[in-house]
Parts: structure tokens; sequence; C-alpha cells
């Protein structure tokens, strides 16, 4: 399983040929997965109902990994660890515990937000680094 940060959903929808290649890529071989932070930061970037309604059902029909409360503190141990060091911040913090709790890698565009975590494996492909 492979999970998703928000901004390969964004880059999705955006029609990045290149990320789309690069997920299909990842679904013939791993099951996609995202976090109920994903989830949430997609539904908050809706611009109208229409669209509200679109992201529900599309996100809908994603393996979505829910936030159980060992993910919460293992993001508050993130947190004290990183965020005055390297500023790492709530979202992040929580979809890198995901990551962690589940042992799998995440596939991000902002590595340097994510880099520095020894616990946390990054998804590694040419196109992302």
């Amino acid at each position: 399983m492979i999970l998703c940060d928000t901004n390969i959903l964004i880059e999705i929808y955006r029609k990045n040929a290149d990320i789309i290649s690069v997920v299909s890529a990842i679904a013939q071989n791993d099951e996609i997965a995202i976090s109920d932070v994903t989830r949430a930061e997609m539904l908050v970037g809706a611009r109208n109902k229409n669209e509200m309604h679109v992201l529900i059902r599309e996100l809908g029909q994603l393996k979505c990994l829910p936030i159980q409360s060992e993910i919460s503190e293992i993001s508050i141990q993130l947190l004290a660890q990183y965020t005055l060091s390297y500023g790492l911040d709530f979202h992040d913090a929580l979809i890198a515990a995901t990551a962690a709790y589940y042992d799998i890698e995440l596939f991000t565009l902002n590595l340097k937000d994510f880099r520095f975590m020894s616990n946390i494996k990054l998804y590694q492909n040419r196109k992302n680094q």
C-alpha cells in the first residue's frame, strides 16, 4: 500500500500527466490510500457545492485510512520533535504518522516536508525528487 499526500491528489485533479502516470503505475502493483487528513484538505479546497459533491463521491472510492488514537500519539511525538527545528505542521504530522503507523511509503511532491523524519519511508520516484 502507498499513502498519497494531498498534493498528489491535487495534481491528479489538475490533470498532471506525469503524476497520473506514476499513480497509475503504482496502482498496478500496490493499493493506493489516503489519510483522513488528505480527504479533509481536499474538501476544504472545494470552490462550490458541485465540486464538493464530486470530491465526496470520488474520494469515497479511495481507501481512506482513519486517524487512530495511535496515529494521534505518533503525530504529537513528531510535532514535539520537529516543529521547532523543521517547521513541521499539524497536517503533515498526521499524514506522516499515518504512514508510520501503517508502515507504508508516503508519496509526496513535498519531500522537504518529510525528508528529515527517519521513521517515514518516502516513495522514491525520479520525477518527484
